[in-house]
């Protein structure tokens, strides 16, 4: 293996922390949006039965606060960002491999090359344009049930995910680019 290889595998750790980040991000998120979205729903049959059953009056002190909605919302759309983001670095996302078979592999490393560059500069589009909006009008709302929360929070998980999206696809083309110089079994994806 040629030396700039070994040399530059000495980065993956930082690959794999960013990854577990992320997950680690997706999970808190996606175990909040659960509790918050089962309180809202138990809120609103505890409201409904103590109002239909005189003995389960005790239940309307559970209620569905206002903010619930707009909260699992938010959660949800960081979650769809972040974990489109880990689907790069597993090779999960979706890709058309009709011709695979019929095409040379150099070509096909080229083409996914060339895939994982576009995708790159999806990303870098995502990080510009996502944090323009989030900080100009983002930064100028509120919720409208939490009014002292800022709308920025609803678009930042526009140029996070770019960022997370780049970090995955710089590895995904350095580890393409080592295929063409390392042996099939020698190359760690």
């Amino acid at each position: 293996m040629p030396k700039i290889f070994t040399t530059l595998d000495k980065i993956r750790p930082a690959y794999d922390l960013t990854y577990k980040i992320v997950m680690f991000l997706c999970k808190i998120l996606l175990i909040a949006d659960i509790l918050i979205a089962s309180y809202a729903v138990l809120g609103r049959f505890c409201q409904q039965w103590s109002r239909e059953y005189e003995f389960l009056r005790f239940l309307a002190v559970i209620k569905d606060p206002a903010w619930t909605e707009q909260v699992v919302l938010t959660c949800m759309s960081y979650m769809a960002v972040l974990s489109a983001a880990l689907a790069i670095r597993t090779g999960a996302h979706i890709r058309m491999t009709a011709f695979d078979n019929y095409l040379p592999k150099k070509l096909l490393k080229v083409l996914d090359i060339l895939a994982d560059v576009a995708v790159m500069v999806l990303g870098v589009i995502m990080v510009v344009e996502g944090w323009k909006y989030a900080s100009t009008l983002g930064g100028k709302g509120f919720y409208e049930s939490i009014p002292w929360l800022s709308r920025f929070w609803m678009y930042f998980p526009v140029p996070l995910a770019g960022i997370a999206m780049i970090v995955f696809e710089l590895e995904s083309v350095y580890n393409h680019i080592k295929s063409f110089f390392v042996e099939e079994g020698e190359v760690r994806s």
